[in-house]
């Protein structure tokens, strides 16, 4: 039995994948989604880039986790695939749901040359909140009206500092077993460090056809691409 471990992305929590875990649970495994410190039913809570990692890495070893599959979707891919490296033969493998990789010593905010400014300009506005995004931030990316209004309604400031601390990578991200999912509304073209690490042989790339929010536009078809990166026949 595969041990999904879900997290979502900025402004998220374990709630979000709520149309994604009945069917893999209906294929026979295990389905852990998490919410991050700071984020969701954990708001308020003081966090750090170093604390998700934790959140994610003390999951796996409260819950005794073996034949783990860590998926991380957007931003939550830069703590995933830390926490990966951690977990050690507990890992099965990682996916990156349209994501952030970590790259070491660089933070969330240093792949966004143009947009840094304006991210931590919003912070700093912000009591040291990343703020919510509204809805007009979710347009053209395959959502419907309803499904806007679900993420809209359940999302909540993001901590900054997380944005912002810098990656620490024991070794090489490419030799982790992992599937990168790009979504192609968002932006048809993985990012330089991503294309990078798709050259290593123990990475695959899948694609999907729509937005940056797949597991509410299309929650089905994510699961299905899940279970096809666990090796499994869903």
């Amino acid at each position: 039995m595969t041990h999904f471990v879900l997290v979502a992305g900025a402004w998220l929590g374990s709630w979000a994948w709520r149309d994604v875990e009945p069917d893999l649970r209906a294929a026979g495994h295990a389905v852990h989604p998490l919410t991050l410190s700071g984020l969701a039913d954990k708001r308020g809570t003081a966090a750090g880039l170093r604390t998700h990692v934790q959140d994610i890495v003390d999951e796996v070893e409260r819950l005794g986790l073996r034949d783990v599959v860590l998926v991380g979707h957007s931003y939550a891919g830069i703590p995933v695939g830390q926490a990966a490296e951690r977990i050690g033969d507990r890992l099965a493998r990682v996916v990156f749901v349209d994501s952030n990789v970590p790259v070491d010593g660089e933070s969330f905010v240093s792949g966004w040359p143009d947009g840094r400014a304006g991210v931590e300009a919003a912070i700093a506005a912000n009591e040291g909140f990343w703020p919510s995004p509204a809805a007009d931030d979710c347009a053209d990316q395959g959502l419907t009206d309803e499904q806007i209004a679900r993420f809209i309604g359940g999302a909540t400031p993001h901590p900054g500092a997380t944005l912002t601390d810098p990656a620490v990578l024991a070794g090489p991200l490419g030799l982790l077993p992992a599937t990168y999912v790009k979504c192609l509304l968002d932006w048809p073209e993985p990012s330089r460090e991503v294309a990078e690490l798709l050259a290593s042989e123990r990475w695959r790339l899948v694609t999907m056809d729509t937005g940056h929010w797949p597991m509410f536009s299309q929650p089905r078809e994510l699961a299905r691409i899940l279970l096809d990166a666990a090796g499994t026949d869903g």
